[in-house]
């Protein structure tokens, strides 16, 4: 128990460095230009994207150091991410229709490429992860609909970010890498959290995601055939349901 504590504590807080001294070092640097950096949020106020990478760095290596598949496939959610803060920066569209749409068209949008390269990393890390044919896909649909669901909750400061920390402490309860990958989605979220909250800083598509596959990835850890349908299920629901559960998270705490 107490070397179990001890490997989940130093997940927690190699996470939380990484992505504080990550965080500080974009800050003040802004490879590129500030430009490239700033959006403006729901308030109107201009922010920096600096959290978004700096916490997908860390939580990539957190769960990579517990599983490496669960690393890649982290690290997969957070490049997808960062393409689609990049690429569809000016892009109205939301929400799986309207990209599916356009790539029906013959528009390979950000969230296309999102929502495929997100998808194929969950299934190819749940190949990995687990025996069992059924439980290959369902450990990809967990990971995938983990990283969409803090994406979708991620549309007022702090929202994303404390949904991390409060489906990610359950995990702590279970044993093994699965605990670890909680903790260091934890870290992380836990390090961008104050600045997120005073609105100097967002997480993005890029953080957003890669956290949200951190979750995934510590779920498919810690539960058998049953546990896995249950949370597929769930996730499939805030998916299909994703305009309400983001207003949800919009009004919460208002």
């Amino acid at each position: 128990m107490i070397k179990r504590s001890r490997r989940t504590g130093a997940s927690f807080a190699l996470a939380a460095a990484v992505a504080r001294t990550g965080l500080t070092a974009l800050r003040a640097a802004a490879p590129g230009g500030r430009d490239r950096w700033e959006r403006k949020n729901h308030a109107g106020r201009t922010v920096g994207l600096y959290a978004g990478p700096a916490s997908a760095a860390a939580v990539a290596l957190g769960a990579g150091r517990a599983r490496p598949a669960a690393g890649l496939a982290v690290l997969a959610a957070g490049v997808c991410g960062a393409y689609d803060d990049v690429a569809g920066a000016q892009d109205p569209r939301r929400g799986f229709r309207a990209h599916l749409t356009a790539l029906r068209d013959g528009e390979v949008t950000g969230g296309a490429v999102k929502l495929f390269g997100i998808c194929g990393a969950g299934l190819l890390a749940g190949a990995v992860m687990k025996e069992r044919p059924l439980d290959k896909v369902l450990a990809g649909v967990v990971i995938a609909g983990a990283a969409h669901l803090v994406n979708l909750v991620d549309v007022r400061p702090g929202r994303a970010a404390a949904v991390v920390l409060a489906l990610g402490a359950p995990g702590l309860l279970k044993r093994g890498p699965g605990a670890e990958t909680a903790a260091a989605a934890m870290g992380a979220a836990a390090a961008v959290l104050p600045d997120d909250v005073a609105g100097r800083t967002m997480l993005g598509d890029t953080g957003a995601h890669a956290l949200g596959a951190a979750l995934g990835a510590a779920v498919v850890e810690g539960n058998g055939r049953a546990g896995l349908a249950a949370h597929a299920v769930a996730l499939v629901a805030a998916a299909v349901c994703g305009d309400r559960v983001s207003e949800l998270a919009r009004h919460s705490c208002e």
